[in-house]
């Protein structure tokens, strides 16, 4: 073992143990009583231009809005020019590009002045990959020493074969025919106590050079390395690590293991054990081996902090009770907030206008997902594919009793099994008995695959169903076979990355029927949610996970919160859209390339009109908007992908799109159109604001979201946001408090927003923790969705938003509609006045508001603004 390497292992392990927990251990779905829990959080995404100093000298307006805890992207360091953190290069330094430690301290320092607690997001699946190699030691050292690398057990990958590392513009052949690679000494940086090594080279590419091989042929240096450089289409179907979904530069980890939780965690857990950090959100924890056991691992060497995880669930699916996490980080909430105002009487005329344009009925999105997951089967995930059928083949070979299953059933089953499953994956942890919702959630699975397979091949999928449940098969010494465990776990990895590149990345940018619900998390065949759903939905997650997080715009989500707003109030007024487009397709038919696909077309539409706010501080541009629709077409993989482009049709599309945002013509139907719906749309973007506000839970406000934006998928949602401008937030905000009256719907957004926020802070044992509650308020009519948050059993705010506000003008109003509140005096939160409980009609009580919020006179978890910045530290520790 080198110098550098022990000293890095040392460095990692000092800083924490995962056999020996820094605290004592806990679990739990809220955290230990010395902890802190948040109220309301502030999505900030780090890097070059918003560094830990920009962020600091944010920190007095945050807390002015009402936040409560700054909540942080990745800030370790990441791989050269990373734009967004996850790409971790070396758990052992704080980034240097927002300003290093010393820098993130002082954040931390002056979000303590003010009251504030620091939640950072922590990405235990994997690392990157870098360019040049020798950023990330670890893997460094395992590519120039193979098994003898004290990294060895790092990555998720069999060192009895070459790493195949994918990175060649053509075949090895040629490249070496063509002198491509060059060898050169070089001090490598991060070890510089080795002096000079051998590094192999191909442009910017930089490899280590095993010892002893440096003066052998290229040919012959190239073969004896513990890596194998490759032609970069051979990924897809040779891969042989196991990498984030499909992404090649990303490579997984194996966090199971004791030593690499201590190395990749250490720091992480020293700046929670110095107060640096307060909280923490785990990424795609559904990438692990064992997510459950990993979550426990963490919350133990916590103490039991608030833990939130990524876990994307399915419409009918809850997060595993068993998990000692607060809850989610919030999408199950945000598809919700979207499907309440949306019109259920829109789907048919959406939907005959999908068909037209892109030639899709409403009744095939099931299809269009088995599509889409079969592409990714055969394409981008074929080597994890087949690397779980040959598992599969090995271990039934080894059983006299199983061998007759040959590899391409056995393949046919897993293919059929991904296919069928309707969540990200299932928990079953090898030598444990899943439970009976585990068991059969899988068989579920399994009847839908059998109608896919011949019938002889019926056999084999109960085999293959029985050895992923972990139930007897074959003789006794299968049950103890290291194939069987790696077959159990592999399964459950490649099923979240079939379910995540088929359905959210390939599904959801084909289906167009109304593109506010394909999002992150969503349930597109859903279309519309009822109120008593929504209600009972609350009702269930608020008895189980008081401290879960709502949010509605993340750096993952597709389209921003006003976006998908403006695109639900589509379904209101849905034969006016149809009459609008086919108007749009005529003026504009000259200039409409003739080769246009269909879904393109329709995405760009609803793309264009939900970003359609040109009088905003935050107007769609043509750059942005070209931007987007080229990255949704690859993402579609219909008529042009990001391994095979077609240059030629992509800048058709982006001239007609630029065309379309430009033209006079075009602008003034828009404008016509944004006139006939601006009152649902306002009311849509104040409704959706204030639930996520209030619903459940722990808010988190993403940046820049408290007023209104056009946001489109990433890069474009972590765009800069004007917060020191003569139109910034923080002057606007100031005009607000000197009571001006808001000007403009962002300014609306940005009233209700503080307001609420500085309600929760007020009363954060309302909102959040144990003593918080949820119930439904009766109302006479589905157009009021109305709800109180209890503290200690007792009503303490009310909550009133409008839904389907066009439907509602339509009947003439709120007329001889009520409400029943709960008795007491109750003030208005977002205009002055009280109102008294009992029955109370709703046109007085909300009258023309989108939303009503009104809160206990009498509360006794109620703070002054006085004394609220020193309680609410000591009532969230």
């Amino acid at each position: 073992m080198t110098d550098a390497v022990d000293a890095a292992v040392d460095q990692a392990g000092s800083a924490g143990s995962a056999e020996t927990p820094a605290y004592a251990p806990w679990s739990g779905h809220v955290p230990a009583p010395e902890h802190r829990t948040p109220v309301t959080t502030y999505r900030l995404q780090l890097g070059e231009d918003l560094t830990f100093a920009d962020a600091k000298a944010l920190v007095p307006y945050l807390a002015d809005l009402g936040v409560t805890d700054l909540y942080l992207s990745p800030i370790l360091t990441a791989a050269p020019g990373s734009t967004h953190g996850y790409d971790v290069v070396d758990h052992r330094r704080v980034s240097a590009v927002m300003g290093g430690r010393e820098q993130l301290e002082a954040l931390a320092a002056e979000a303590d002045a003010h009251g504030m607690g620091v939640v950072v997001d922590i990405v235990p699946n994997h690392m990157a990959v870098p360019t040049p190699g020798w950023h990330n030691l670890p893997l460094w050292s395992v590519l120039r020493e193979g098994p003898d690398s004290p990294y060895a057990a790092w990555f998720d990958l069999s060192l009895d074969e070459p790493i195949l590392m994918p990175v060649l513009g053509k075949r090895i052949g040629a490249v070496l025919a063509d002198d491509e690679l060059t060898l050169e000494q070089m001090v490598v940086p991060g070890q510089e106590d080795l002096g000079e090594q051998w590094v192999l080279r191909y442009y910017d590419h930089a490899f280590p050079v095993a010892q002893g091989t440096e003066a052998l042929p290229m040919h012959v240096l190239v073969e004896r390395q513990h890596y194998r450089l490759a032609y970069w289409k051979v990924g897809d179907e040779e891969i042989n690590y196991r990498r984030f979904f499909d992404v090649g530069t990303l490579a997984a980890i194996r966090v199971e293991e004791p030593d690499v939780f201590a190395g990749s965690h250490g720091l992480i857990l020293e700046l929670m054990r110095d107060g640096v950090i307060s909280a923490l959100r785990v990424d795609h924890p559904d990438g692990l081996a064992d997510p459950g056991g990993y979550l426990t691992q963490l919350a133990e060497a916590t103490g039991g902090a608030w833990i939130a995880a990524e876990k994307i669930l399915a419409p009918d699916e809850s997060l595993p009770t068993s998990w000692p996490v607060a809850g989610t980080t919030g999408y199950d909430a945000a598809w919700r907030i979207d499907q309440l105002q949306v019109d259920p009487a829109g789907a048919a005329h959406l939907g005959a206008l999908m068909q037209e344009i892109a030639g899709d009925a409403p009744v095939d999105y099931h299809r269009i997902v088995e599509e889409a997951k079969r592409e990714v089967i055969a394409g981008s995930l074929a080597a994890e594919v087949d690397r779980l059928a040959r598992i599969l083949d090995s271990l039934t070979s080894q059983d006299v009793r199983l061998r007759d299953h040959t590899l391409r059933d056995l393949r046919a089953c897993v293919v059929e099994l991904l296919v069928a499953a309707d969540q990200y994956r299932v928990y079953v942890v090898p030598g444990t008995p899943p439970g009976p919702e585990t068991a059969a959630v899988l068989q579920a699975d399994a009847e839908r695959a059998r109608q896919r397979l011949e019938p002889d091949q019926g056999e084999t999928l109960d085999l293959v169903v029985a050895i992923l449940l972990g139930e007897p098969v074959g003789s006794e010494g299968l049950s103890e076979s290291p194939e069987r465990t790696e077959a159990i776990i592999r399964f459950q990895q490649v099923c979240g990355a079939v379910t995540a590149k088929g359905v959210e990345d390939t599904a959801f940018y084909r289906w167009t029927h109304l593109t506010s619900l394909t999002e992150v998390g969503g349930n597109p065949a859903g279309f519309a949610l009822s109120a008593d759903e929504a209600h009972a939905w609350a009702d269930r997650v608020q008895n189980t996970w008081p401290d879960t997080m709502v949010t509605s715009t993340t750096h993952d989500t597709k389209r921003g919160e006003d976006v998908r707003a403006r695109l639900d109030v589509l379904a209101s007024y849905a034969e006016e859209w149809s009459n609008l487009i086919h108007r749009l397709r005529a003026m504009t038919a000259q200039v409409r390339p003739l080769d246009l696909d269909g879904r393109s077309e329709n995405l760009l539409w609803q793309t264009l009109w939900g970003t359609w706010a040109p009088d905003s501080d935050d107007p769609m541009t043509p750059e942005r908007l070209s931007a987007y629709l080229i990255k949704a077409s690859r993402e579609q993989k219909i008529w042009t992908t990001w391994t095979a482009p077609d240059l030629a049709r992509e800048q058709a599309l982006t001239d007609y799109a630029t065309h379309l945002l430009t033209s006079e013509e075009v602008s003034a139907e828009l404008e016509a159109f944004a006139a006939l719906t601006a009152r649902s749309v306002r009311a849509a973007i104040l409704a959706g604001k204030a639930l996520a506000l209030t619903w459940m839970g722990v808010s988190d406000i993403y940046q820049g979201s408290e007023t209104t934006r056009t946001s489109l998928v990433d890069p474009d949602n972590r765009r800069a946001v004007d917060y020191t401008g003569p139109l910034g937030l923080i002057n606007a905000l100031e005009r607000l408090d000197t009571g001006a009256a808001p000007r403009s719907l962002d300014e609306d957004k940005l009233f209700l927003t503080s307001r609420l926020a500085r309600l929760r802070a007020a009363r954060p044992h309302t909102f959040v923790g144990p003593r918080s509650g949820y119930r439904t308020i009766p109302v006479t009519t589905s157009f009021a969705f109305a709800y109180a948050r209890l503290l200690d059993e007792i009503p303490d705010v009310v909550v009133i938003v409008r839904r389907l506000s066009r439907r509602l003008e339509q009947l003439g109003g709120w007329r001889e509609e009520s409400i029943v509140l709960p008795e007491g005096t109750w003030e208005h939160v977002l205009r002055t006045g009280t109102v008294e409980g009992g029955s109370q009609p709703l046109a007085e009580v909300v009258g023309d508001d989108a939303v009503v919020v009104l809160a206990r006179a009498d509360s006794p978890d109620s703070q002054t603004d006085s004394d609220h910045a020193a309680q609410e530290q000591e009532v969230t520790r």
